[in-house]
């Protein structure tokens, strides 16, 4: 059996990137702080922002109990041992990376960091990049026709 059918990844790129972007957000506001927009936009945004937030909640905990209901794994390099395609998953085909990006989102919009949404936005093309496409050969190869199905009716984010 080939690599790819057996695991998706050697290594854990998911949780890497998106507190890299997170130290990279703080890092960059602390170099330099874009302005931010004022009142009354500002209090929206608070209100958006936590509203992403509780969106990441909602989205991980769907995910994890279907996981644990599929009896799959949540680990980004070890083989996926059932196809789950409920809970968040009937959304998303990535509900936690689309989780992560939110919340990245919403904290920005919360404290009013402007470099919280661009380093989500980066950390998103870089799990797609990284994760996301091996992880899809991967589920491919494991499930065939079965995957390739639920890849047509689920789209990749939302």
């Amino acid at each position: 059996m080939n690599d790819i059918a057996t695991r998706p990844s050697q290594f854990p790129w998911p949780p890497l990137i998106f507190v890299g972007a997170t130290a990279a957000s703080i890092l960059l506001q602390l170099l330099y702080e874009p302005p931010w927009i004022g009142q009354p936009v500002s209090d929206i945004l608070f209100a958006v922002g936590w509203l992403l937030v509780l969106a990441w909640a909602a989205l991980l905990a769907s995910a994890l109990r279907a996981m644990k209901t599929g009896k799959t794994t949540v680990h980004p390099t070890k083989a996926a041992t059932h196809l789950v395609t409920s809970g968040a998953f009937a959304l998303s085909r990535n509900p936690i990376y689309l989780g992560n990006t939110l919340v990245l989102i919403g904290i920005g919009l919360i404290a009013g960091m402007a470099w919280f949404p661009v380093m989500a936005l980066v950390a998103a093309f870089l799990t797609q990049k990284l994760a996301i496409e091996p992880e899809e050969q991967h589920l491919a190869a494991r499930f065939g026709k079965k995957y390739r199905d639920y890849a047509k009716r689920v789209r990749r984010w939302i």
